[in-house]
């Protein structure tokens, strides 16, 4: 992969000297902000305890507030990696370069994926609070957070794929968060039907599925190459269309 860490480094100071990388993380850490306090204050005020519930696995798993905002964040993230390099003309010096269309597309796609680690980041100080006034399982937050990584790393794929597909960042924009909703709503759709084959299907692509699983420590291997295949195979198609424009 010839030339990936030059693109990589390309790819994060262009997100951070600019404002929309910032905005987008005080924006999602507002909305987990308020989602944190209000968990916290919904248990400090309960008479009645669910056991093995805490707020730790709670946070994680038990609230759409919590992975929700990924289906719009993610795709703003992503809509300006190949969009606005093509729009502006930039993308044919980058492709004269001695780089190759693989490290292109993922020296861009990790360094998306650095800034949406960085974004959660500051969510660890809620876990801190939370040890200081009783005991959590660090092992649970370990396998929450993993989990967060899975569907940041699937999302991220689905961006970049749209955004190389096009030259509007709007319309990758738009095109991403769709599919992404789609999978989302998927998981709820998924209890309007009886127990059987499709209410399980649905169900196995869902991110809450994946997030109540996780919240628990409960790690399962047909989850996990699920979600790996979600990322891959929009990073490999992203990857065959960056090569087509040397070609084409």
């Amino acid at each position: 992969m010839r030339g990936f860490w030059p693109i990589l480094k390309r790819e994060l100071v262009s997100l951070f000297v600019t404002p929309i990388a910032w905005l987008i993380m005080a924006t999602f850490l507002f909305i987990e902000g308020l989602f944190f306090y209000f968990l916290v204050y919904g248990y400090s005020a309960a008479t009645d305890v669910v056991v093995g519930m805490g707020p730790a696995e709670a946070f994680f798993g038990q609230s759409e507030f919590y992975y929700f905002p990924l289906v719009l964040i993610c795709p703003v993230l992503t809509m300006r990696l190949f969009a606005e390099e093509r729009r502006s003309g930039t993308i044919e010096a980058l492709l004269t370069a001695p780089v190759t269309p693989t490290a292109v597309v993922l020296g861009k796609y990790f360094a998306t994926l650095v800034v949406y680690v960085t974004m959660w980041a500051p969510t660890s100080l809620y876990m801190l609070i939370l040890s200081s006034y009783g005991e959590i399982d660090w092992r649970l937050v370990a396998t929450g957070y993993a989990g967060t990584l899975l569907v940041g790393a699937a999302y991220l794929a689905v961006g970049t794929l749209a955004s190389a597909l096009t030259t509007s960042q709007l319309a990758a924009s738009m095109g991403a968060t769709v599919f992404i909703l789609a999978f989302f709503v998927m998981g709820y759709a998924a209890r309007s039907f009886d127990d059987g084959t499709t209410r399980t299907m649905l169900e196995h692509v869902a991110v809450s599925s994946l997030m109540n699983d996780f919240s628990r420590g409960l790690v399962d291997s047909r989850r996990l190459v699920f979600w790996t295949t979600f990322a891959a195979v929009p990073l490999y198609a992203a990857i065959r269309t960056v090569e087509s424009w040397r070609w084409g």
